[in-house]
Parts: C-alpha cells; sequence; structure tokens
C-alpha cells in the first residue's frame, strides 16, 4: 500500500511542476484575450488539486469542491482589495500571489476547473 501511495505522490508531483511551468509560461509569454484569463485560471485549480494530492495522496470527499470554495474565498480576498489593505499593492509578487482585481469570470473558470476535476475524479475512480 504504501509503494501505490508514493506511486501517486510522484505521479501527482510531475503534474503539478509540469502544470506550474505551463501557468509561468502563460503568465510570462501570453498577452491574449482568452489563454491568459480564462485558461490560465481553469489551470490553477489542478495546480491546487495536484499539490494537495502530493501531501495527502488517499481520497479526499469532495476535494474540487473544497477548492472551488478556497478559490472563491481568494476571490472574495481580491474584491475587498485585501492586497492594498495589508500595503501590498507596491510589491507585485504579492499583488500576483494574491490577485488585485475581483472578476466573477474568475469564478466562472474556477468553476469550470473544479468540474472538470470531478470528472476526473469520477472517471478514474481516484482513491489516492
Amino acid at each position: 500500500m504504501k509503494i501505490d501511495k508514493t506511486k501517486h505522490r510522484i505521479k501527482y508531483a510531475v503534474v503539478f511542476i509540469l502544470l506550474v511551468l505551463v501557468e509561468i509560461f502563460i503568465a510570462l509569454y501570453i498577452q491574449d484575450e482568452f489563454i491568459r484569463p480564462y485558461v490560465g485560471d481553469i489551470l490553477v485549480v489542478g495546480v491546487i488539486y495536484c499539490a494537495i494530492k502530493v501531501v495527502f495522496p488517499g481520497k479526499i470527499t469532495l476535494l474540487p469542491l473544497w477548492i472551488f470554495l478556497f478559490a472563491v474565498f481568494v476571490e472574495f480576498l481580491q474584491y475587498i482589495e485585501l492586497v492594498n489593505i495589508l500595503g501590498l499593492h507596491e510589491n507585485k509578487f504579492w499583488r500576483v500571489i494574491m490577485g488585485s482585481v475581483f472578476d466573477w469570470k474568475d469564478i466562472i473558470c474556477y468553476g469550470t476547473g473544479c468540474i472538470l476535476l470531478a470528472v476526473y475524479e469520477k472517471a478514474k475512480g481516484v482513491t489516492g
């Protein structure tokens, strides 16, 4: 059983790294009106999912839903302009990490990504 969890951790770690690299590529080199704002937001829930699966390789009930709720919470923090409240608006790193602009379309993208994750889990019968 231990080998099985290690195998899952490695698989999710590799996918995590690949998705992070794709996200970095999008952030640095894609300046369009579709991939950067929409695909990037859909992919970010996959990044979070893989990171969680590396640390907790067992089944987590309703994980896509929990990720969606987390993403909505982060978007809410953007709505209340937390980056400004904390005085971090001048720091590009924190503006990128925390986000600085609320957008309903982001929530739709996070939801789309989480639905895709739920479909993946259902299709694969994810247990780990």
